[in-house]
């Protein structure tokens, strides 16, 4: 077959994949990501890469007409992970960046590689179509610059070497597999527009299928001159006071506890599991002090916990416009933890938010989330529908100078206003 010819190295420098497709439409749905839940707008995701300024960024970049010809460049992010495959195609905006296609599908890599230690054959070739879909929608759109990663499956399989390369020769697609500091970095920048700037610390963290990034910020190092642009955003990693990676995941813990049918025995079973494997980090930082006596908040990006959100708010169907960016306390995520713990796996497939493929994960995540509310007692969290994807488009668009034209003019000095620049 004829091999698409992108290739990402650590950098993220992609040759072009293709001539660039000449629909510049902004594609309106996106294959959903979590079973039985209902496509999602693709205009929401124009949040994916700010908040407030991610709507003005879509309004500006409906067409090509008028717009400078570095605007015109096309970004691929893929994150290829334990659970799930995931795809955004952007373009830069005035005020961000614009997503103009996306993809997501559960795949399950990291399916009994905790016994085998391997990736299966069922589920490299459940990856692989999930890829070939993505190379398809890469070449359509005509990305110019891409990074590719793969992430803890990849890296602790024997064979998860030899899959990439497998995937490259199928699919024409060279992804790197990227290691834990890298992933929480670009976790960090991802969301990093949601951050409260009124708190003095945030505990980012992003609960995945085979390990679970977990980095403290100290906001106070943010300058008073930060304003959400996208080199901003890289910048916030800078704020990082201290990181981990938990070799512990969704699909893990499910696998070593059990998914299907969870006791409120086997839910504490695996609370203590993830809270014995986050001592030594916090006996090290002593984080639980540092936040007693200042304004901290949570800000997690991870299926968890915008899977709560969408339960705790009762959304019919899963709207990422409304569960983006939200707040919810404490209580509110124990009351829903609480509450699935009560239902039947059965129950929990009915639930809109949740669906098929994510029953038999849900509770091990809202386990992996009330150890980190147990040793680091917060009492709000934010909550992200966003995370490596973004923080990848940020990066290679900061990289680029993207967002240079973000940057505030200098106010000119009003005749006999006595008002000097930047002091009104």
């Amino acid at each position: 077959m004829k091999r698409l010819n992108i290739v990402s190295g650590p950098s993220g420098n992609g040759r072009p994949a293709a001539m660039p497709s000449r629909d510049v439409n902004v594609m309106r749905s996106e294959t959903g990501d979590r079973g039985g839940a209902a496509s999602v707008r693709i205009e929401a995701r124009a949040l994916a890469g700010a908040s407030a300024e991610g709507l003005a960024g879509a309004a500006v970049d409906r067409t090509d007409a008028g717009v400078e010809p570095a605007l015109r460049s096309v970004y691929g992010a893929l994150d290829l992970g334990t659970n799930n495959c995931r795809l955004l195609i952007a373009k830069p905006s005035r005020r961000g960046f614009l997503v103009i296609d996306a993809f997501s599908r559960i795949i399950r890599l990291g399916e009994g590689v905790l016994n085998s230690g391997r990736l299966s054959e069922d589920a490299m070739k459940r990856t692989i179509d999930a890829l070939r879909v993505c190379a398809d929608k890469m070449r359509r759109r005509g990305v110019t610059r891409s990074r590719l990663i793969a992430t803890e499956a990849c890296r602790t399989a024997s064979n998860g070497d030899e899959f990439l390369g497998r995937v490259r020769n199928e699919t024409g697609l060279a992804i790197e597999i990227v290691g834990r500091e890298t992933e929480a970095k670009l976790a960090v920048s991802g969301c990093a527009s949601l951050l409260d700037r009124n708190c003095d610390w945030a505990l980012v963290f992003d609960i995945g299928g085979g390990s679970s990034e977990i980095i403290w910020l100290d906001l106070k190092r943010l300058g008073r001159t930060w304003k959400r642009t996208l080199h901003d955003r890289v910048d916030v990693q800078n704020c990082i006071a201290a990181w981990t990676s938990l070799p512990i995941g969704v699909v893990n813990l499910a696998e070593r506890h059990g998914g299907r049918e969870v006791t409120p025995e086997d839910y504490e079973a695996m609370v203590e599991d993830v809270m014995a494997a986050i001592k030594g980090f916090e006996a090290q930082h002593r984080f639980g002090d540092r936040i007693a006596t200042n304004r901290a908040h949570f800000l997690g990006t991870s299926g968890t916990v915008t899977t709560i959100s969408g339960i705790h708010l009762k959304l019919p169907h899963y709207e990422r416009s409304r569960v983006d960016g939200c707040w919810l306390s404490a209580r509110d995520v124990r009351t829903v933890s609480g509450d699935l713990i009560a239902m039947t796996y059965a129950e929990r497939v009915a639930q809109p938010c949740i669906g098929h493929e994510r029953a038999d994960l849900v509770l091990a995540g809202c386990a992996i989330l009330e150890a980190m509310l147990r040793v680091w007692p917060c009492q709000r969290l934010r909550v992200a529908d966003r995370g490596l994807r973004e923080g990848i488009l940020t990066t290679l668009m900061a990289e680029d100078g993207h967002d240079r034209r973000a940057n505030p003019r200098p106010h000119k000095r009003r005749r006999g206003s006595g008002v000097h620049p930047g002091t009104g």
